[in-house]
């Protein structure tokens, strides 16, 4: 085979290989934040 056919083999086998390698994708969690506590209004009368 020519060289260009087998650097081409070698490279496509090589992505291959480093594609079915990576880990898996650790899973996010997201969360509502915690919901805020308003204070009461005060009203002076005074």
């Amino acid at each position: 085979m020519p060289k260009s056919v087998k650097f081409a083999v070698v490279l496509g086998l090589t992505a291959f290989a480093a594609a079915c390698a990576q880990e898996e994708p650790t899973e996010v969690v997201y969360t509502d934040p915690a919901p805020t506590v308003q204070p009461e209004p005060s009203y002076n009368k005074y």
